[in-house]
């Protein structure tokens, strides 16, 4: 069944709209039809079981017909500060980030990110976008946010407002995300970690007054192994190993 994400604002009732680029999709890609069911999110996490009851050139009415007991989200929030990349690649890390779970993405301008990128990031609408189709995909129960690049300065007075805050790093050594929350573990504290910050350099890597700064301010510095992630990869492994080892990623039991 096919899946839709339309602000709250435009449900009322039992009558929802959807409006805007889903149109096209809908009459002209999908070809559904008037009487086809559909889920409907409202772009915070309620979903609804709905109807198609007309289809036009502007817009998509549908009928409400049952809120949904659904919710495909992590219970742990991720947030991917990511080290500004070259090229394509934050589209790669955005669109799979949001398949792993990721809440928040933090392009965020390190000393070795590139000096032309620190200028001309102005990929912020597409890069939502393509957060919207992969969360339409995954069946995401929220829409994940690209937000405005952050200074470095900035990222670390956010560390303290996280459960939990971590830096892979390649000169990490023998101390890993499993070593990690075991200790976590063995505090008793796993079940108070709510929200995650993962923090990934660009390219050219963290550098090393960067690595102390943030040790100063409470974050824990890992390995991700003994093999040199790039960094559009860093992010997603770092992120599959918090939803496996304190949430849902492999399952629940």
């Amino acid at each position: 069944m096919h899946k839709f994400f339309t602000p709250k604002e435009l449900i009322n009732g039992d009558v929802a709209k959807i409006i805007g680029d889903d149109v096209k999709h809908i009459y002209k890609v999908l070809r559904i039809s008037e009487g086809e069911k559909v889920v409907l999110n409202n772009c915070e996490g309620a979903e609804y079981l709905a109807k198609v009851t007309n289809v036009s050139k502007q817009e998509v009415l549908l009928e409400i017909i049952e809120k949904l007991d659904l919710n495909n989200e992590s219970d742990i929030k991720i947030y991917l500060f990511q080290g500004l990349p070259k090229s394509q690649k934050m589209d790669l890390i955005v669109q799979k980030g949001t398949e792993l779970g990721i809440t928040e993405f933090i392009p965020t301008i390190t000393h070795r990110v590139d000096v032309k990128l620190k200028g001309e990031f102005k990929k912020l609408d597409r890069l939502n976008r393509i957060a919207l189709e992969a969360a339409k995909q995954s069946k995401r129960s929220i829409v994940p946010r690209v937000i405005e690049p952050l200074e470095f300065e900035d990222v670390l007075g956010k560390i303290n407002d996280l459960d939990l805050f971590i830096v892979p790093y390649e000169n990490a050594e023998n101390f890993g995300v499993k070593t990690l929350i075991n200790k976590i573990r063995s505090e008793e504290k796993a079940s108070d970690i709510k929200s995650v910050g993962i923090f990934v350099g660009p390219e050219g890597g963290i550098e090393e007054e960067e690595i102390e700064n943030l040790k100063e301010k409470g974050a824990h510095i890992v390995t991700l192994g003994k093999r040199i992630l790039r960094t559009e990869t860093a992010g997603f492994v770092a992120t599959a190993l918090i939803q496996y080892e304190l949430s849902d990623l492999g399952g629940n039991d």
